[in-house]
C-alpha cells in the first residue's frame, strides 16, 4: 500500500483533503503547503516560556504541554501541518534505557551499547510504554481539525549512533567501528531498533497522526555503499512496518545528497532533501514516483525579507516539475530564527505558489 492508497476499512479522515498530504499523495495542491522542522521549538518566545523550568524529556512526556507546543506554530504561522512535538530518544527512554537530554549538549546516554549482551536492554516498546502519546494526539486531533499531525521518529542508524557513542558525535568512530568490525552486532541492534521505532511509529498513527517522518539525522556520514549494506534493510524494515495504514511516509537526513536515491528505495513517499541539493537535481537522484520536500536553506531566514523570498522562490521554481512538493527547510529552524521571518514565508509560499 502507498500513501494513493485509502486505507481498507477506514474513511478519508477530516484531513486526507489538505493540501500537505495531497502534495504527498503527489496530487494536485491548490498552493504548495509548508511546515518547519523544529518550528515547534526555541525560535518562539510562548515555546521558551511554557518550556521554562521543565527538562526536555519531561516536556515530552506531559500531554498538555505537547499538545500546547505543537499548536504555536499552527497558530502563529499558519503552516498546513503541524509536527508532533517530541524528541527521537523518548521511544529509547519509554523502554528504560537510563538517558537524559543535557542541556547544550543532547541526549546522553549512561550506558552506551557496545556488546552483544547489551542488547538484551533494547526490550519491546508497547503502547503502554508511552500512553502520554496516544493522550496527547488524541487531544491535538481534535484541535486541529482538518490540520494533519505529522507523527515521527528517529531512525536506526542514528539511533544506534547515540547508543553506541554515549552522545553526539562528530566522527561516529564507536558506531562505524561496529559496523565495520562487528557487522552481525550491528545488523542485531539496528533490527532491534528498526522494531521500537515501528512500534513507536505505529502508536502515534493509531492515535490520529495524518503522516510520519523518519529522522536519521546523522546519516549523512555514510558512503552509499555502506548505507546500502549496513542500514538500508532497518529503515526499509520501518517503512514495511506501517505500509498498510496508507499514511505518507517521509525520510530526512543532512548531508544526504548522494543517499536520496536509497532512502527513496527504502520505502518511503516522500524524500526530505537539504539544502546541498537543488531539487530538480535531487529529483533525477531520486526517480519517479516519490514527492520531494525541502529546502531552503535555514540560515537564509537571518536575511532580510526580499532576499528570503527571492531564495524561497528558487526553491519553488527549482520543483516546478516535481510530481508533489513539500515546502520545508533543509535542515530544523534554528533557535535564533525569528518568528516573523518563517510567518512571511509561510505568506510568501502560499501566494507566489496559489494555482
Amino acid at each position: 500500500m502507498t500513501a494513493n492508497d485509502t486505507p481498507t476499512g477506514k474513511q478519508p479522515t477530516a484531513t486526507y483533503d489538505s493540501a500537505f498530504l495531497k502534495a504527498c499523495r503527489r496530487e494536485p495542491v491548490p498552493h504548495t503547503p509548508v511546515w518547519f522542522m523544529r518550528q515547534a521549538g526555541r525560535s518562539l518566545p510562548e515555546y521558551r516560556k511554557v518550556r521554562e523550568g521543565v527538562p526536555m524529556l519531561e516536556s515530552c512526556m506531559r500531554p498538555e504541554l505537547v499538545t500546547e507546543i505543537t499548536l504555536q506554530p499552527v497558530r502563529r504561522h499558519d503552516v498546513d501541518a503541524a509536527i508532533y512535538f517530541s524528541d527521537i530518544v523518548v521511544p529509547l527512554k519509554a523502554i528504560g534505557l537510563d538517558l537524559d537530554i543535557t542541556p547544550g549538549v543532547g541526549p546522553v546516554v549512561e550506558q552506551p551499547i557496545r556488546t552483544r549482551a547489551d542488547l538484551a536492554r533494547l526490550r519491546d516498546l508497547t503502547p503502554e510504554d508511552v500512553t502520554y502519546v496516544t493522550e496527547a494526539i488524541g487531544m491535538l486531533t481534535r484541535e486541529l481539525g482538518a490540520t494533519p499531525l505529522i507523527g515521527f521518529a528517529g531512525a536506526p542508524f542514528t539511533l544506534a549512533s547515540y547508543l553506541v557513542e554515549g552522545g553526539p558525535s562528530r566522527t561516529y568512530e564507536n558506531a562505524k567501528a561496529m559496523m565495520y568490525g562487528d557487522p552481525e552486532l550491528w545488523a542485531d541492534l539496528l533490527d532491534r531498533l528498526a522494531d521500537i521505532t515501528a512500534a513507536f511509529l505505529k502508536v502515534q498513527i493509531e492515535a490520529g497522526a495524518s503522516a510520519v517522518q523518519l529522522f536519521d539525522s546523522w546519516v549523512g556520514a555514510l558512503a552509499p555503499a555502506d548505507y546500502r549494506r549496513s542500514v538500508m534493510a532497518a529503515s526499509a524494515k520501518v517503512f514495511d512496518a506501517v505500509a498498510g495504514y496508507g499514511v505518507p511516509r517521509i525520510h530526512f537526513g543532512v548531508g544526504t545528497g548522494e543517499l536520496l536515491g536509497l532512502m527513496g528505495e527504502a520505502g518511503a513517499d516522500v524524500v526530505g532533501v537539504d539544502w546541498r541539493v537543488p531539487l530538480d537535481e535531487a529529483v533525477r537522484r531520486v526517480g519517479p514516483g516519490k514527492a520531494l520536500q525541502g529546502n531552503l536553506d535555514p540560515t537564509v531566514l537571518f536575511t532580510d525579507k526580499d532576499t528570503v523570498e527571492a531564495r524561497a522562490r528558487e526553491v519553488l521554481d527549482a520543483a516546478a516539475g516535481l510530481e508533489g512538493h513539500v515546502f520545508n527547510l533543509g535542515h530544523g529552524v534554528m533557535p535564533n530564527t525569528d518568528p516573523d521571518a518563517l510567518t512571511r514565508l509561510v505568506d510568501h509560499v502560499h501566494t507566489y505558489s496559489a494555482r
